[in-house]
């Protein structure tokens, strides 16, 4: 075995294991050995990893993340209940799924289900976007101008060109293809645009995946326990940890800043509860609302996506440098 392969060669390994040892202990409704299990695991790929370029980096710690929370998920949503999601049907879910709900993959091979196709073509087209957005970033870094502008020309492009390409496209395509297959999956990202809260963004059209899984793992165990308002935010804090994991680590760079972005929105979203709660006007007006949620996301923006991330891992994610 090379000595480049030996990573990738762990890489694969413990994630098999992550998903063999993960069936017992939800079967077992082991949820604390699920959490030591997420530890561990992630802790061992960036060990494995560290000498490794940042793309590789991110992309082992993502997927090591997202194959670990799904243990915590998957024992939350059963959570005394009787398994009756088979060993197949849970592999098909950690693997071939970026949702956190497992349910949907209960009718695995049963017949196919409608929109499918749509969701397909919907995905096609947004992959085909997101990839001009980013050919056209190419040839707007050669413009003779303000290097500052390009440098924040071109990131903004890049960012929409690959989310355009991952979250729209490559995440609504894998969502109809398994409609094909019988199961009930949905697009994660449900137009955001439309929102008119930072709440209605958050919990129903932002990475409903992330959603599903702070939503299971963290907010419906302690809402009785802190209260609700501690608990959301609980889980805004939680969604910054895991994209220091994503964002900060690979670069070593950037750390606590992730953080704060959700920190910020989580106090944002509790502040505009406390408006609508109090009938704020503007917030009842589609136009400001709208406002208030892209002002509230996009201001403190640069610290979840900080310099040494959009250096060492966008830029290179298209060819450049």
């Amino acid at each position: 075995m090379t000595t480049e392969m030996f990573p990738l060669v762990c890489f694969a390994l413990l994630n098999i294991g992550v998903i063999l040892i993960g069936y017992v202990l939800i079967k077992m409704q082991q949820l604390a050995l699920s959490w030591l299990l997420l530890v561990l695991s992630v802790g061992l790929i960036y060990f494995l990893f560290r000498s490794e370029p940042p793309i590789m980096q991110m992309l082992s710690l993502i997927a090591t993340t997202f194959t670990s929370m799904k243990v915590i998920s998957v024992t939350g949503e059963y959570k005394e209940k009787a398994l009756t999601l088979t060993f197949k049907q849970w592999l098909a879910f950690a693997i071939g799924w970026v949702g956190m709900r497992a349910k949907p993959f209960e009718t695995l091979g049963g017949v196919a289900l409608p929109q499918a196709w749509s969701m397909i073509k919907f995905g096609l087209s947004r992959v085909v976007a997101g990839t001009l957005l980013v050919l056209l970033a190419r040839q707007v870094v050669d413009l003779s101008i303000n290097t500052g502008l390009i440098y924040i020309l071109v990131s903004v492009m890049l960012l929409i060109g690959l989310s355009l390409i991952l979250h729209f496209g490559l995440l609504g395509i894998s969502a109809g293809t398994w409609r094909l297959q019988g199961v009930s999956t949905y697009v994660l990202f449900k137009q955001p645009a439309q929102a008119t809260s930072l709440s209605n963004l958050w919990s129903k059209r932002w990475n409903l995946a992330f959603s599903e899984m702070t939503s299971i793992a963290i907010y419906r165990p302690l809402k009785n326990k802190t209260g609700s308002a501690i608990a959301l935010l609980l889980v805004f804090l939680f969604s910054g940890l895991l994209h220091e994991v994503a964002l900060s680590l690979p670069v070593h760079s950037g750390y606590g800043l992730p953080t704060l972005y959700f920190f910020i929105q989580g106090i944002l979203v509790l502040s505009e509860k406390a408006m609508i709660l109090n009938k704020v006007s503007f917030l009842q007006h589609r136009i400001w609302a709208r406002a208030w949620v892209f002002f509230g996301l996009v201001v403190p923006m640069p610290l979840l996506f900080h310099e040494q991330f959009i250096k060492q891992i966008v830029w290179p994610l298209a060819g450049l440098i």
